[in-house]
C-alpha cells in the first residue's frame, strides 16, 4: 500500500487541505459539547437569556464552520481521490502495454481487466476514508478522553472500561475477516475470467448445447463469490450491534452514576450533557477506526494485486542507445542464425537451430503441421519474444539491438486471429498507418480484395464495426487486418496464417495483387495449405520445432518427405506436380 502513495503527491494541495480542514471539524465538534454545558448551566439554569444568546450565537458560528470544513473536506477528499485513481489506472495501462505475451500469459487477461478497474477502485475507496479519518478519528479519541477527564474525572472509569471491550470486539471480528477479505477478490477473478470465457466462446457454447454446462459454471462461480461476500457482511453485522451494546451500555452507565453526583450536587446537569457527548464521540471515532480496520484488509489486498502487476518488470526491454533505423544495404533482410526458443517452464524447445534467410523482393513461405512452430517463428522477428540461444537479425542488426517502436514500424503484421477494433471500417484499416489519407486507405482494400465486400456494407467505409467484429464474417475480418497491415508500406510483411478463411480465389487473387504491391519488400507468409505457399521463392518446412526443408516448391518435393507428405493430403498427383 505505501509504494501507492506516492500517486497523491501531484495532489498533495488537496491531499493537506482535507488534513487541515478535518482537523478545523474535528475541533468544532469537540469545542460544541463545552459550549452546550455552559448555555445549561449558566444560562438556562440561572436564567441569563443574553448569556444564552451570547453563546448560542458562537455555537451557531462553530457548526457552521465545522459543516464548511467538512463539505470542502468531502471536495477535496474526492479530487484527491479521482486523480490517485485516474494516475493508478494510467501508470497499470502503460505498464502492461510494456508486457510481452509471457507476462500476459502469467497474469491473465481477465485478472488484468479486475486490477485496473475494480482493485483501483477498492484502494481509491480506502485512500478517501483514510484522508477524511486519520486525522479525524484519533484526534476525536484523544480529545474526548481529554476533554472527558477534564469534565468529570470520576467518570473516566467508565471509558477505561468500554474501550478494550469495544476493541476486544473488534480484534475479535477482524481476526476471523481478514482471510475472507482478502479472498474476495480472487474470487471476483475467477468470476469475471468464467463471464469472459463465456461471453466470447457463445457461439461454440450454443454449437455444442452446453448452454446449461455454463450457466451452471456461472453459477458456481458466482455462488463462491456471494457465499465469501456474506460471511464478510454477515461478521460486520455481528460487529455493529456489539459495538452499540458496548457505547449504549456506557451511556446507561455515566447517566446512572453521573445522576447520582448531580443528586449529591458534585456535578452539574450541563458538565453530564457534556461527558455524554464526549464518550459517544470517542466510541464513534473507535467505530471509525474499526471501519478503516475493515476496509483496510481489503484494500491492502488490492493494493498487493496492483504491485504485483506494476513490480513484474518485463523480459524485453530497449537497450541504451538502441538502433532506430536499419543498414540500408540490409533493409527489409530477416535472418535466423541458429536460433533455439524455449517457452518458459517447458520441457522441450519449440524452436530448434533454426537458420534461413528472407530476402527483400522476395516471398518466403513457413509451413508445417500443427504443433511445427510457425507462429513462434514469426513471433521472434517483432520481438514478441527473445530467442533462447541464436540471433534473429532485422535489416542487418539483432532485434534485441534495436529500440522496440522502431523495429515493429518496419513491419506490416497480420496475426492469425484476425482482431478488429470499435470504429469505422476505414478506422481500423488506418490503424497501421494514422497518417494514411483515403486514398491509402482505399488502395490498401483494394489490395486486400476487401473493396468489395466494403461497398456493399450500409454506410461503405464509414461502416461502424461491432465489437470484435461480430457483424463480419471471418474472411472479411482478414481481409480487413490484411488492408491495416499494408496500408503502413512497411519493407517487411509477416502473415501469420491469415488466408485460412478466404476461398481459394480470393486467396489467389489476393496474392497476386500482393506480389504486384509489395515487389520490393519481404514477405513472410504462415500458412497451412499447399496452394497459397507452392508459388513462393522460398519455402520452409518445418516439422517438431525443426527446418525439415527448404527451397521452392518444385526442390522440396524432390528433397523433403515432410513436404511431400503435406503435398499429398491437401492435392492430387496432378495437381502438385
Amino acid at each position: 500500500m505505501l509504494k501507492l502513495w506516492r500517486f497523491l503527491r501531484p495532489d498533495r494541495r488537496f491531499v493537506l487541505g482535507v488534513l487541515v480542514l478535518t482537523f478545523l471539524q474535528t475541533m468544532s465538534t469537540l469545542y460544541l459539547p463545552t459550549l452546550m454545558a455552559n448555555i445549561v448551566d449558566n444560562g438556562v439554569i440561572t436564567g441569563h437569556i443574553g448569556y444564552i444568546v451570547r453563546v448560542g450565537a458562537v455555537m451557531l458560528a462553530v457548526t457552521v464552520a465545522g459543516g464548511v470544513a467538512a463539505v470542502l473536506a468531502s471536495l477535496y477528499s474526492s479530487y484527491a481521490m479521482a486523480g490517485f485513481g485516474q494516475r493508478i489506472r494510467s501508470r497499470l495501462f502503460r505498464h502492461v502495454g510494456a508486457f510481452t505475451l509471457r507476462e500476459f500469459d502469467q497474469v491473465g487477461t481477465s485478472s488484468l481487466i479486475v486490477r485496473t478497474t475494480n482493485d483501483v477502485m477498492q484502494v481509491q475507496q480506502l485512500v478517501g476514508m483514510i484522508l477524511r479519518m486519520m486525522v479525524m478519528a484519533p484526534l476525536t479519541a484523544i480529545g474526548g478522553i481529554i476533554l472527558a477527564v477534564y469534565t468529570d474525572a470520576s467518570l473516566t472509569w467508565i471509558v477505561l472500561v468500554s474501550l478494550p471491550l469495544m476493541a476486544g470486539s473488534i480484534a475479535l471480528v477482524m481476526g476471523k475477516g481478514l482471510a475472507l477479505f482478502r479472498s474476495i477478490q480472487t474470487k471476483v477473478d475467477q468470476l469475471n475470467r468464467v463471464l469472459r470465457e463465456s461471453l466470447t466462446g457463445m457461439r461454440v457454447i450454443r454449437a455444442f448445447n452446453r448452454t446449461s454446462y455454463e450457466v451452471e459454471r456461472f453459477r458456481g462461480a458466482n455462488r463462491d463469490l456471494t457465499d465469501t461476500s456474506v460471511a464478510v457482511f454477515q461478521l460486520m453485522a455481528i460487529l455493529m450491534p456489539a459495538v452499540m451494546l458496548v457505547m449504549n451500555l456506557s451511556i446507561v452507565a455515566v447517566v446512572w452514576f453521573g445522576g447520582l453526583q448531580i443528586n449529591a450536587g458534585t456535578l452539574q446537569i450541563g458538565q453530564l450533557m457534556a461527558f455524554i457527548q464526549y464518550v459517544m464521540q470517542i466510541m464513534f471515532a473507535v467505530m471509525m477506526v474499526s471501519m478503516m480496520m475493515f476496509m483496510i484488509p481489503r484494500g491492502q489486498a488490492s493494493a498487493l494485486r496492483i504491485n504485483e502487476v506494476l513490480d513484474m518488470d518485463t523480459d524485453i526491454t530497449d537497450p541504451a542507445g538502441g538502433a532506430r533505423a536499419p543498414r540500408d544495404a540490409e533493409r527489409g533482410v530477416v535472418r535466423f542464425e541458429h536460433v533455439t526458443f524455449a517457452y518458459p517452464g517447458a520441457e522441450e524447445p519449440a524452436l530448434s537451430d533454426i537458420s534461413f534467410t528472407a530476402r527483400a523482393g522476395e516471398t518466403t513461405a513457413i509451413i508445417g503441421g500443427t504443433g511445427a512452430g510457425k507462429s513462434t517463428l514469426v513471433n521472434l522477428i517483432p520481438r514478441f519474444y527473445d530467442a533462447t540461444e541464436g540471433r534473429v537479425l532485422v535489416g542487418g542488426r539483432d532485434v534485441r539491438a534495436w529500440e522496440q517502436e522502431a523495429l515493429r514500424a518496419e513491419i506490416g503484421y497480420v496475426p492469425s486471429r484476425a482482431v478488429l477494433f470499435s470504429g469505422t471500417v476505414a478506422d481500423n484499416i488506418r490503424y497501421g498507418d494514422l497518417a494514411a489519407d483515403d486514398h491509402a486507405v482505399r488502395r490498401a482494400a483494394a489490395i486486400a480484395q476487401a473493396t468489395e465486400f466494403i461497398d456493399r456494407l450500409p454506410d461503405g467505409f464509414e461502416t461502424v464495426i461491432n465489437q470484435g467484429g461480430a457483424n463480419l464474417s471471418g474472411g472479411q475480418k482478414q481481409r480487413l487486418a490484411i488492408a491495416r497491415a499494408l496500408v503502413r508500406r512497411a519493407p517487411i510483411y509477416l502473415l501469420d496464417d491469415c488466408f485460412s478463411a478466404l476461398d481459394y480465389r480470393t486467396d489467389a487473387q489476393l496474392r497476386q495483387a500482393l506480389h504486384r504491391e509489395a515487389r520490393d519488400a519481404t514477405v513472410i507468409i504462415v500458412a497451412q495449405r499447399v496452394s497459397t505457399v507452392r508459388d513462393a521463392d522460398q519455402i520452409i518446412v518445418l516439422d517438431d520445432g525443426r527446418v525439415a526443408g527448404s527451397g521452392r516448391h518444385a526442390d522440396l518435393m524432390a528433397s523433403s518427405a515432410v513436404y511431400r507428405e503435406i503435398v499429398a493430403s491437401q492435392l492430387s498427383p496432378e495437381e502438385s506436380a
